[in-house]
């Protein structure tokens, strides 16, 4: 098989119970839909030499505990490729999963659509498009697993299309398969590395480590479908000094220090344990400037997403936008943390679509029915940071400041001397109990009793 395993062996892999769904029935003309000659004895072979039926086997199994319905592609029958019968059987696993409130797990290996039959191949697509948006409409997640290769459309439905993509080592992942690529390409960007990087999949998983991964994963975004309502994520502790600033300038000295906690200390502190999710979907990553994932709070699902301190990048917002989303989908509440001094205005980040990003951020806070809290832990650097920021949930630590703008920006705009940079910040009321007595924050967040 392509990487090594079968659709049977990638199922062990990752469970022991593995029950197969029923086959729905179709009759064919000979030799298929566009009269190939030769494909009925070519699916015979393929038959004969895995011992299946199909390119893919669905089923429901249980995965570290959790029920899921499961599709896993058998490479070597026609190199996986989707044809009617294949849509017929991913068609009735979704639907399964649907009627029993399951999350999917396509485990992937594909070439693309089945040429023995044309367009009524291709349109299969759609069929899948719509069975994982009918999905998504039902708050159930769904985790795709990248083998080798992961090509064509099996790629840009079934694995792009997912809520988390995780892929294994060295698999062959790109929308063009080798032997249609132009001859130049750079092999080394059809992998599950490069995919990573671009921001197109969240992790590569070794196959040793992948049942225990996949396991965490469906305990974290099944946490959420219980029904009624979301309870907001609590507020973190402040970490480091929790004595309050004397002036607006102590407030911005203070959040600028190296040796204050960071939002890997918050992260650690809050979850029991947490899983990454990383990249925007678009071709871009901000891993040095925002953190975004899921981990499980005193035994609570809690989504999150933290700034780092550093300036944001437009892959960071959008990455933001994209796990509230899916938080919001899933009925999981969210926890942010603000954290930069703005957001990365050179001449990249603008190329990059800063404002659009940012303006998708702001969208998707303001549009989330689940409940988000977010707690101020350093700068809180104008718009890029309020980008972040739950309007009427928002807390901040002793440590921290808000502002409009930066105080040397400010007193830059308004032409003011050097030496009146400190008296500028006052004016700004940027400080936590600034904050608090302007209404822009709830309260002023202390230390673990």
């Amino acid at each position: 098989m392509a990487d090594g395993l079968s659709a049977r062996e990638t199922l062990a892999l990752v469970t022991d119970d593995f029950t197969e769904l029923p086959a729905p029935a179709r009759r064919s003309p000979p030799d298929g839909p566009l009269g190939w000659p030769g494909y009925d004895g070519a699916r015979a072979r393929a038959a004969e030499r895995t011992g299946e039926q199909e390119s893919v086997v669905c089923g429901t199994a249980r995965v570290g505990g959790t029920r899921a319905v499961l599709i896993a592609f058998e490479f070597g029958y026609l190199g996986g490729s989707l044809g009617e019968r294949t849509g017929d059987r991913l068609v009735a696993a979704y639907t399964h999963a649907r009627e029993q409130r399951l999350p999917v797990v396509p485990l992937v290996a594909t070439g693309g659509s089945r040429m023995q039959e044309g367009m009524l191949a291709l349109t299969q697509l759609q069929r899948v498009a719509r069975e994982s948006a009918l999905t998504r409409e039902a708050g159930l997640p769904q985790i795709a697993v990248l083998r080798d290769p992961t090509t064509g459309g099996g790629w840009a439905t079934l694995g792009a299309g997912a809520d988390i993509v995780l892929a294994l080592p060295g698999a062959q992942v790109g929308f063009a398969g080798s032997r249609v690529r132009p001859p130049d390409a750079d092999p080394a960007a059809y992998t599950a590395e490069a995919q990573v990087a671009a921001g197109s999949a969240d992790a590569v998983v070794r196959p040793e480590e992948l049942r225990d991964t996949l396991a965490a994963w469906l305990r974290l975004l099944s946490a959420g479908r219980a029904g009624g309502p979301v309870e907001p994520a609590p507020v973190p502790a402040a970490l480091g000094d929790t004595t309050l600033p004397a002036t607006g300038w102590d407030a911005v000295r203070r959040a600028r220090s190296p040796r204050r906690p960071r939002a890997h200390a918050y992260l650690d502190a809050y979850f029991a344990r947490r899983l990454p999710i990383s990249g925007d979907r678009c071709g871009g990553t901000d891993p040095d400037g925002m953190l975004c994932g899921f981990g499980e709070h005193r035994g609570r699902t809690v989504a999150y997403a933290a700034q780092t301190g550093a300036a944001t990048r437009p892959a960071g917002y959008r990455t933001a936008a994209r796990l509230i989303r899916l938080a919001d989908r899933l009925g999981i509440p969210v926890l942010t943390l603000v954290d930069t001094p703005g957001a990365a205005n050179d001449a990249e980040a603008e190329r990059q679509g800063a404002g659009p990003a940012i303006a998708e951020l702001f969208g998707a806070v303001a549009a989330a029915r689940t409940p988000v809290t977010t707690l101020v832990i350093g700068e809180g650097g104008s718009g890029g940071a309020l980008a972040l920021a739950a309007p009427g949930n928002t807390w901040a630590t002793p440590g921290s400041y808000f502002s409009v703008i930066a105080p040397e920006l400010a007193a830059a705009i308004l032409k003011r001397p050097l030496t009146e940079i400190e008296s500028t910040a006052g004016q700004l009321r940027l400080r936590p109990q600034d904050l608090t007595a302007l209404g822009v924050v709830r309260g002023i967040r202390g230390g673990s009793p």
